[in-house]
């Protein structure tokens, strides 16, 4: 029988979660209307009952809504977890339960018994002995060794989106098993993506999230589940003990950040893994549901903005302040660079759902001085309809910018009426973002991420081929703007395979020359394929993890990526990004249009083909892209170089051309004398000049 005593110390009202002093833990949660509040305290991490129970005085320890205790002789490592009596009132939105226990929502590391249940949690009953638990994490006792933030500016940024399991859960990755999948693993790794050439890693979500958030049979892989918004996952650390996960990943974003690479974090804020009506109690709702979460009018009942079951109520201050304190504590604590907002669109919907034109929580987080340099990228729309590609609110955000994705497949696949949409793509999207004044970085140009088929089945399958998820291919997205190229799935046929490849690096060149920031898929530079499957959230097999045999098999795809971003790179950014608009960016750099013909584009609905001559703002470098979407060969003309009178065009890409040459470093490009050149069908060719009396 353990012990329950009334609480040890009055403690204070802030900081919330469990902070660490001189001779104990300070212990404070936010609860509205909570009536009683019992801290448990675990002997070790696998005890299936508290060692001890303080019961939090109504009067003494508590200062407004938040309940607050300090319990002395307890640190780092103390296993804890809450139990909160209240009101169940489903109709007035209050869900009180105190058979279940509770995640601190400001737990710093997570404890997950081997048999934890989420169905217990959704279930009437104590769940004590299968609920997942918090850790008392102290932060300051890691040495960061002088880290420090690479701060890559984003006219100089490549990411890199990746999940830290798949990239090194397969056997083939060569990482040890036990390190296989964890933040400890992807260290090992850090040399291949030095090689690459990317700055930034953009890790799907590590907030810890429930694993069986998913159908029966299946996990959780992606992790859009979270339960807690300061820990780090813990099964992605190979260490045995609670705490481990939290120095490990730590571990990690160092030896990212001596690598000159970033951390992105994927973050989730619209939504929690506690579901609808019928969910699990695993933290949020038992110490308020009707302040962490927006409700219908019938208060039993959620409102789904996010199409996970719930919508978190950041127009809510209290919640809000979690946002804003997790986003500190990311930055301050574990050093990351940035973050991706998972639905960002969700941040903008006030209490009723409705979408506010100067959302609060938007402001509050790219006006705390905290966060000022670090990288915000919002996912500009939401599952409740609300798209605002292009009209996102606040002043230093960049987009996704998922019409670039959907342009540019349907220009490449042959569609007809894509050839202006496809040059405004290339150019930054000035019709989408030109009436803001931002820079061209502003858009995250990207054709290929977690959600939806990778590069590989991009050009291998018409349709999606989901089976393996258990809903008869009902669920992943319909419209793929995908093409087999001749056959649905793997072939033997030498042609189409040759044609495949030369889409793949279409769609990589399309990316990383357009205007605007570029985000690659982990995988695709190597042809990664998920077998047709475009939702593979629960998947955590071989149709997700990167399998390094791919490396070897198309190291000629890996090495037009490696110096295609290497040539990219090596432009002079501070004579030619001088801190000009898009719109300034295109005025000064002279962009010239043609077709077939010089200075004769053809925008018209069944044109496949386009042409554009570029020039630097230094005026030291120019480059011609030619790029034909038909299936026929097409014949360009060049145009000669007025500072050069020998014409002297080289060619830096021809994507039609097996590897090496298609793509050269520009030191080695060969010389272009003729005044046309001949683009085979579905392919794209870059020329390009520099002076010679200064390299740039």
């Amino acid at each position: 029988m353990h012990k329950s005593t009334k609480g040890q110390g009055q403690g204070r009202s802030f900081p919330l979660g469990a902070s660490v002093s001189d001779g104990g833990v300070n212990f404070s949660v936010f609860s509205n209307n909570a009536v009683l509040v019992e801290l448990l305290l675990f002997r070790k991490a696998g005890d299936v009952a508290p060692e001890r129970t303080i019961l939090l005085d109504p009067k003494k320890n508590r200062t407004g809504c938040y309940q607050h205790v300090f319990v002395p002789d307890v640190g780092p490592g103390q296993v804890y977890g809450y139990r909160v009596h209240g009101p169940h009132q489903p109709e007035r939105g209050m869900r009180y339960d105190p058979q279940k226990v509770l995640l601190d929502p400001y737990g710093r590391a997570v404890f997950v018994p081997e048999d934890y249940s989420r169905v217990q949690a959704s279930c009437p009953g104590d769940n004590c002995a299968t609920a997942m638990k918090s850790v008392v994490a102290d932060p300051s006792l890691y040495d960061w060794e002088g880290d420090v933030h690479p701060r890559h500016p984003f006219a100089r940024s490549i990411i890199y989106e990746m999940h830290v399991r798949g990239f090194t859960a397969h056997p083939s990755s060569g990482v040890a098993a036990d390190r296989r999948g964890t933040y400890a693993g992807l260290i090992q790794k850090i040399p291949y993506l030095q090689e690459l050439g990317v700055t930034a890693v953009e890790l799907l979500p590590v907030y810890h999230f429930d694993q069986q958030d998913a159908p029966p049979g299946f996990k959780n892989y992606w992790g859009y589940a979270p339960v807690s918004l300061f820990a780090p996952h813990s099964t992605y650390s190979f260490r045995k003990d609670p705490l481990g996960p939290v120095d490990e990943f730590r571990d990690m974003v160092k030896a990212l950040h001596r690598a000159g690479i970033e951390v992105i974090l994927d973050v989730v804020y619209n939504h929690t893994a506690e579901g609808d009506h019928e969910g699990p109690t695993l933290s949020f709702r038992g110490f308020g549901n009707d302040a962490y979460y927006l409700l219908e009018p019938d208060r039993r009942y959620y409102g789904n903005y996010a199409g996970c079951g719930n919508t978190l109520a950041t127009s809510n201050p209290h919640v809000r302040r979690m946002v804003l304190d997790s986003l500190r504590y990311w930055v301050q604590e574990m050093h990351v660079d940035g973050f991706r907002f998972d639905l960002a669109s969700v941040l903008t919907r006030d209490a009723q759902g409705r979408p506010l034109s100067n959302p609060a929580v938007i402001r509050d987080i790219e006006t705390d001085p905290v966060l000022a340099g670090i990288k915000l990228i919002a996912e500009p729309w939401d599952a409740g309809g609300l798209y605002q590609v292009g009209s996102f609110i606040g002043d230093n955000w960049k987009e996704w910018n998922g019409r670039f994705r959907d342009d540019v497949r349907s220009f490449l696949r042959g569609d007809r009426d894509t050839v202006s949409k496809f040059a405004s793509r290339l150019l930054g999207s000035p019709d989408i973002y030109g009436h803001k004044e931002r820079e061209p970085e502003q858009s995250i140009n990207f054709v290929t991420c977690h959600d939806g088929f990778t590069l590989e089945d991009l050009v291998s399958y018409d349709g999606k081929h989901n089976e393996a998820n258990g809903e008869a291919n009902r669920d992943g997205s319909d419209e793929n703007f995908s093409w087999n190229c001749g056959a649905e799935g793997p072939t033997n046929d030498s042609g189409i395979e040759q044609l495949r490849n030369r889409q793949v690096k279409n769609f990589l060149a399309a990316t990383l020359l357009s205007a605007g920031t570029p985000m690659l898929l982990m995988g695709d530079e190597v042809r990664r394929t998920q077998q047709g499957n475009n939702n593979a959230y629960g998947q955590d097999n071989e149709i997700s993890w990167l399998d390094w045999g791919f490396d070897s098999k198309h190291a000629g795809l890996f090495r037009f990526v490696k110096v295609l971003i290497a040539d990219r790179q090596k432009r002079d950014v501070s004579l030619d990004d001088p801190g000009l608009t898009l719109n300034q960016f295109l005025l000064q750099s002279k962009v010239v249009w043609h077709g077939v013909k010089l200075d004769q584009p053809d925008w018209g609905s069944d044109s496949h083909s386009i042409a554009c001559t570029v020039r630097s703002l230094s005026g030291r470098f120019m480059v011609h892209m030619m790029i034909n979407a038909y299936w026929k060969q097409l014949t360009f003309e060049v145009p000669l170089v007025a500072e050069s009178p020998g014409c002297n065009w080289r060619r830096w890409i021809d994507t039609a051309l097996e590897s090496p040459e298609d793509i050269s470093p520009w030191n080695e490009a060969a010389v272009i004398r003729a005044g046309a050149y001949s683009v085979q069908q579905r392919s794209l060719v870059v020329l390009f000049w520099r002076s010679s009396s200064k390299a740039t």
